[in-house]
């Protein structure tokens, strides 16, 4: 099950110097631990929400800070006892590169490291040299094989810290979703499909991705029974269907069939515990159970779970990253390039026929059944589009933004998307490593995703 919470370990430092009692002037304790008492209370009042937790570690000392080496291992061990999700390093003053090293090797997540602007100037001497203290931090972060993101060195209530936070938020969420992700793909791929080919076993061993494959006797047995026992539901599902959708001329069997498929997919995915599902589309499913499941696709977006058609693994995997990238609060939209704008030379039609969640259609437009598949056209708007691919091995990440424009409307689910360049990236993805299968989400997430790729070893592939 995607999960969208995080939990995030607080680690104040401040520079340490045997000067017993107390030292005066440049690095003097009294400065940092000020930075500390308002710094972790801004944001655990600004920052903190259902989704995201704070662990501090005012346990450690009177100071709720970290500045001894020996003090390390045991605030390691702390969190991740707390199972932290991501390390959150804030450099009080000069800091501690040693402290900070040491404690972020154990953990093995995602690592931000920031201090705040330095302020502190007073009888001709400087008291924190944050700043200074951050390049050595970087450089012993780098030296221990950590990760890390990074805020620039600025003032806590600045627009930057902001920015960079929640950036930081954003890539957390889709490394904690990416690795050990589960699917459940449903059919296998038809003949034709070669270009969504997908290395099954190195996406386990590199990744720990789990594939949970189902066959379609099993689909159709488990459709059956839905058939059997759910006809004062489907009843009901297919009045509400009538007042959303023009169904046309279809029958209320057929229509009912199509609404059976809803169930069948979100059964398996409660059966499974993960809602993103990978399925066949208009074959097998078509031709045993004698409807198709476009319509379910789309319909299924209200209840969080996720299928994307056509067999597609790594347009999976995509969606994926781009939910976790808006923390749950998008979802994916599966529009493939597919023609070229008829008189706009930089527009294309991202298309697929069905599956677009029905929340982004443009409210001018009733959505209508065209051939059973579900068609309207998507709100105008800006969206981030990606794709995670393979390629002899190396693993990328294409990932741009752009804006709707007009064109002509046409059947299935879609929109018109205006580039800077499309022939150059139309010769990007012929010639590869990608297919025309595309991902896409409202907003821009194109740094969230290129953050990711760093913290997953992907060649990070923009489109300009």
């Amino acid at each position: 099950m995607l999960n969208y919470k995080l939990k995030i370990g607080l680690l104040p430092i401040r520079r340490w110097i045997k000067e017993p009692p107390k030292r005066y002037g440049i690095f003097q304790s009294d400065y940092a631990v000020d930075n500390k008492k308002e710094i972790i209370p801004y944001i655990k009042k600004n920052y903190s929400d259902e989704q995201t937790e704070f662990i501090d570690i005012d346990w450690l000392n009177e100071e709720g800070v970290l500045c001894l080496d020996q003090d390390c291992a045991k605030v390691a061990e702390y969190f991740k006892e707390q199972k932290i999700d991501a390390l959150f390093i804030i450099n009080c003053n000069f800091g501690n590169e040693d402290c900070a090293g040491l404690v972020a090797r154990e953990l093995h997540v995602p690592t931000l490291l920031w201090g705040p602007r330095d302020r502190h100037f007073e009888n001709d001497i400087r008291y924190t040299d944050t700043q200074c203290g951050l390049f050595a931090m970087g450089k012993q972060l780098k030296r221990n094989n950590v990760k890390f993101s990074y805020i620039e060195n600025c003032d806590i209530a600045s627009p930057a810290f902001d920015k960079g936070i929640k950036k930081f938020f954003s890539v957390a969420c889709m490394v904690k979703n990416f690795y050990n992700m589960k699917i459940v793909q449903v059919g296998s791929r038809i003949k034709p499909f070669k270009s969504i080919m997908y290395n099954e076993v190195e996406l386990c061993e590199k990744f720990g991705t789990d594939i949970v494959i189902y066959n379609l006797s099993e689909a159709l047995q488990d459709l059956n029974a839905i058939w059997d026992t759910k006809q004062e539901q489907l009843d009901i599902d297919l009045a509400n269907l009538k007042e959303k959708f023009d169904v046309g001329s279809l029958d209320d069997t057929y229509l009912k069939k199509m609404l059976a498929i809803v169930y069948y997919y979100e059964n398996l995915a409660k059966k499974e515990d993960c809602n993103i599902i990978s399925s066949e589309c208009w074959t097998g499913i078509n031709l045993a159970w004698g409807a198709n499941p476009c319509l379910a696709m789309c319909l299924l977006n209200d209840r969080n779970v996720f299928v994307t058609c056509e067999w597609d693994i790594h347009m999976t995997i995509t969606n994926v990253l781009l939910m976790s990238a808006g923390r749950g609060s998008v979802k994916p939209i599966q529009g493939e390039f597919t023609c070229r704008h008829p008189h706009n030379d930089n527009s294309e039609l991202l298309w697929h026929c069905g599956p677009f969640p029905l929340e982004y259609k443009d409210p001018s437009v009733k959505p209508f059944l065209y051939n059973t598949k579900p068609s309207f056209k998507l709100k105008d708007g800006d969206y981030t589009i990606s794709r995670f691919q393979v390629e002899k091995g190396q693993y990328y990440l294409l990932a741009g933004h752009f804006n709707t424009c007009p064109g002509p409307k046409t059947f299935g689910t879609y929109m018109w998307a205006e580039f800077e360049n499309l022939p150059q990236l139309e010769e990007k993805i012929v010639k590869g490593p990608y297919i025309h299968h595309m991902s896409e989400v409202p907003g821009d997430y194109t740094e969230e995703l290129k953050e990711f790729a760093y913290y997953a070893d992907l060649i990070f592939d923009p489109i300009k």
